[in-house]
């Protein structure tokens, strides 16, 4: 009887580890997410599934061309992925011809490779505040991001971490290029 009392006790420590360190993962190192939609085709497809690294952004500020990860305000338990253009400060502007422009100088980016139809908020300059981020998905013309005033700019306290290692497809499988 005491012996089964032991092994009980035991195994019960055991799942209770586990599930304390399944929720530090979870909650502060990374995450699963899946892409759902193309709006970061050619970079990222439908249905891949990525880990997202939540810990970098703790010790560092997010960079141009990062992939990140960032609620969708007006849907719950939705979330985006899009890459960083604008950073805080910065003023983005997109002219008719679909270049983007960061404070007056043309972006050199080779992400997105279609001519942009649509600058939506930014075919006027838009400045971003001290805390404010302009995102926008690869699939420049198939994505709702930053240029629709229902995403906007997207602010450093709701990004929840940069799109890490994609887990599936395993032919894809493999840590993500930012840079």
């Amino acid at each position: 009887m005491k012996r089964m009392l032991k092994e009980i006790l035991s195994t019960s420590v055991y799942l209770l580890v586990v599930l304390c360190l399944t929720y530090v993962v979870i909650h502060f190192i990374g995450q699963r997410t899946q892409v759902i939609g193309s709006s970061m085709e050619t970079t990222l497809s439908d249905n891949d599934n990525l880990i997202v690294d939540k810990i970098t952004y703790r010790f560092n500020d997010p960079k141009r061309f990062d992939i990140v990860v960032f609620p969708f305000q007006y849907a719950k338990e939705t979330f985006y992925i899009k890459r960083i253009i604008g950073l805080p400060g910065e003023t983005v502007y997109i002219d008719e011809g679909g270049v983007i422009y960061i404070d007056g100088e043309a972006l050199e980016e080779h992400y997105g490779k279609e001519v942009i139809l649509d600058a939506g908020r930014a075919k006027e300059p838009v400045t971003l505040g001290e805390n404010e981020y302009f995102v926008m998905g690869d699939n420049r013309n198939n994505s709702s991001d930053s240029r629709d005033p229902a995403v906007g700019n997207v602010s450093r306290d709701d990004i929840i971490g940069r799109a890490w290692i994609r887990i599936w497809p395993l032919k894809d499988l493999g840590i993500l290029k930012h840079q």
